[in-house]
């Protein structure tokens, strides 16, 4: 058994016995390697982000948070390079590391014949761009972090006349349009919705104060009639 599929095992034998605890003499045992090797590897699962706890003593040893994991997927290496594929399309826009890092995470829980496979096929894809690509601005971290969490932001604003507000907007959704990418949101210093352009928010900052959920219908208005779907999960 070679690391990557030994690290998979690994999980998965921590969510087959959770809650009980497993010592990392009898995963070495197991596994046929030795106690340090089983030390290394937990400890790469856990930098990983893998929610393996340890507990000391004659009656510890390794468990996973079975709420935090997911069986296995099973993706096919059509479905992983489904995946890739989708994402490389589009160059930024809200969630752009999250998405890297999913399919990072599906690549990993994959068999390495599967790797192999999905690797094999992803290069007989070619995503083509234009030549001259039009200048994108990537979506800043705080503006998801409050759609996320659902928390206000401080934004300063320049408007297409050039004039630099400050506001305390709720967020509601992203939107994708013919010039990039735009936040949805209740402005209080309007009182009413608005479409701010990512790329013309010149500072935003997340507040402590939790925004009200709205509904889509309270926005419309300030949508224009080409609005982009809804992602399909």
């Amino acid at each position: 058994m070679n690391r990557t599929d030994r690290l998979y095992a690994l999980v998965e034998e921590l969510r087959a016995c959770a809650p009980r605890r497993r010592r990392a003499r009898e995963l070495a045992l197991l596994y046929e390697v030795s106690v340090r090797t089983i030390e290394r590897d937990i400890g790469a699962l856990q930098q990983a982000g893998v929610p393996i706890y340890a507990d000391a003593g004659r009656s510890g040893g390794y468990t996973v948070d079975k709420s935090l994991t997911l069986p296995p997927l099973n993706f096919t290496p059509a479905e992983a390079v489904a995946l890739a594929v989708a994402l490389g399309r589009v160059s930024v826009g809200p969630f752009e590391g999250a998405g890297r890092s999913a399919v990072q995470k599906i690549v990993a829980a994959m068999s390495e014949r599967n790797v192999v496979a999905a690797r094999d096929l992803a290069d007989r894809v070619r995503l083509l761009g234009p030549l001259a690509a039009p200048e994108t601005v990537a979506v800043p971290a705080v503006i998801e972090q409050a759609i996320v969490a659902r928390r206000m932001l401080r934004i300063c604003y320049l408007d297409r006349d050039g004039n630099l507000t400050e506001r305390d907007v709720e967020p509601v959704v992203f939107m994708a349009g013919p010039s990039g990418w735009y936040l949805v949101a209740w402005c209080r210093v309007r009182n009413a919705a608005r479409c701010f352009r990512v790329d013309r928010i010149q500072q935003a900052e997340v507040t402590g104060v939790t925004a009200p959920q709205r509904a889509f219908e309270d926005i419309v208005p300030c949508v224009p009639d080409l609005v982009a779907r809804t992602p399909v999960l």
